[in-house]
């Protein structure tokens, strides 16, 4: 099996000298810490740095680790306020490197991997906060059509393939039993709201961490890490994100739930919520339990196929992964408590 932590450089270097104008060798390249699904990788030239993105190698599961889409979704937004890097080229080869990639513009910035944000100012957290909201708000006003992205998903009730999906996956990759995780998916299933129409360009990973941020200032630079994207309900996407309000800070989890967030300039999540509304124009979301309850489920869903990849052997942190795939009941029953009424 290849190994995610290395690129057949000479091989890189020769389809970029045919592919990629202006390209000047030699390059090296080093790969990312961070991140459990398409291992992404520095390039480094004489002239410029790059951001080289793969399908790991291996059996995958079905519409798993989606480049593909990754590609052109942040191609499309290019020419829109959502900030995303330009997009450079895409190899659907696997002759080439073993699996299909693509090349991105290397955005310099800071990643800032903890939300509390324990290095910024009480006015620094709150306007990185804002920044993220504003962020949101545009990307969920993206006009679809125009972006020529009609065909990005299917129609219908967003939250019933979403269920659909997450639950097959999750029993594809299962690999003990979990009963949080049965009882969640069964009440998910009877409290499915009704489809209400509202279609929205959604990313489906939208946490802090997944954002390059100015070095000097709280702007947001970049969006990355686009594979969840597609059509679908905005409030999934806000709900995602307010995950980390109910989230502990501490081992796997980077939440906000045991912090003083006033104390510390971090919008509370009906704060967060609100002006997200207010951006949007809506008066409220409904349903709210049910999108967090169902963000829980879908992280736990996918937490799960992070393990099993990681049993499996085709991993691209195979330790981190064996430790995140320990969230998945704590998350299940979270998730049981929210519904439950015993949520903090």
């Amino acid at each position: 099996m290849d190994d995610v932590r290395t690129i057949d450089e000479a091989a890189l270097a020769a389809y970029l000298s045919r592919h990629l104008d202006g390209f000047t060798g030699p390059l090296n390249t080093e790969k990312f810490a961070g991140g459990q699904s398409n291992p992404t990788y520095l390039v480094r030239t004489p002239a410029a740095n790059y951001v080289l993105r793969r399908k790991p190698p291996g059996h995958l599961l079905k519409s798993a680790h989606a480049i593909e889409r990754e590609y052109r979704v942040m191609k499309a937004l290019a020419d829109t306020p959502v900030p995303v890097p330009r997009m450079l080229l895409i190899c659907e080869d696997d002759h080439v490197l073993g699996t299909s990639f693509f090349l991105m513009e290397h955005v310099t910035g800071r990643v800032l991997w903890d939300p509390a944000l324990p290095d910024e100012t009480v006015s620094g957290r709150a306007a990185i906060y804002d920044a993220m909201n504003a962020a949101l708000a545009s990307l969920h006003s993206v006009d679809i059509a125009a972006a020529g992205l009609s065909d990005f998903g299917r129609p219908g009730n967003y939250f019933a393939r979403q269920l659909a999906r997450w639950s097959d996956q999750y029993r594809a990759s299962e690999t003990a039993p979990v009963p949080a995780m049965d009882r969640l998916i069964a009440w998910l299933g009877e409290a499915l709201p009704e489809d209400d129409g509202r279609v929205a360009l959604v990313h489906g990973d939208y946490r802090i961490d997944n954002m390059i941020f100015a070095a000097d200032e709280p702007r947001l630079l970049a969006l990355l890490d686009w594979e969840l994207s597609t059509l679908g309900h905005p409030f999934a996407d806000l709900a995602y994100q307010c995950m980390q309000w109910r989230l502990p800070n501490e081992g796997t989890f980077r939440g906000l739930g045991d912090l003083d967030r006033a104390a510390a300039g971090i919008p509370t999540e009906e704060q967060y919520v609100a002006r997200y509304c207010a951006r949007m124009g809506l008066a409220g979301i409904p349903d709210w339990t049910f999108c967090l309850a169902f963000s829980f489920f879908r992280l736990a869903a996918i937490l799960q196929g992070v393990m099993k990849r990681a049993l499996d052997g085709n991993s691209s942190n195979p330790e981190r992964g064996l430790k995140m795939g320990e969230a998945v009941p704590v998350l299940a029953g979270m998730a049981m408590e929210l519904v439950e009424g015993r949520a903090r």
